[in-house]
């Protein structure tokens, strides 16, 4: 039997739906955390009210510096996510893009945005 080069349709089928998933959730936590950087929630008058707390907004001055770290991560798995929408359409989701073989089922349940297969990943280490 000759080896698999390709996903079926059914089986991408399936992919797209986690991938829709994790987009959705994806989306929501950025979300989230761009309001909590822009306290778009918020009814109090924290951003315009004097204040002498130094140590209070330090604290919070790195709260939000994280928060925009995670969010610039959190966008970034969101187009990570996109593209590999755009490869299943394309037909060529889930071929490693190093070696032209196919990425084994579980690595992509596990990231679905992977363009990897493991051999070529720890290859790169």
């Amino acid at each position: 039997m000759a080896e698999k080069t390709k996903y079926t349709d059914q089986e991408l089928e399936e992919f797209k739906e986690l991938i829709h998933k994790k987009l959705d959730k994806a989306k929501k936590d950025y979300d989230t955390l761009k309001a909590s950087i822009t306290h778009a929630e918020s009814n109090d008058t924290m951003d315009t009210s004097p204040t002498f707390k130094v140590l209070e907004e330090g604290a919070t001055t790195l709260s939000k510096e994280e928060a925009g770290r995670l969010a610039q991560r959190q966008l970034k798995f969101i187009q990570h996510l996109q593209g590999a929408l755009v490869r299943i359409e394309n037909k060529t989701y889930g071929i490693c893009r190093e070696t032209g073989k196919l990425i084994a089922k579980e690595r992509l349940m596990a990231v679905p945005h992977a363009t990897l297969s493991m051999d070529a990943k720890l290859k790169q280490k």
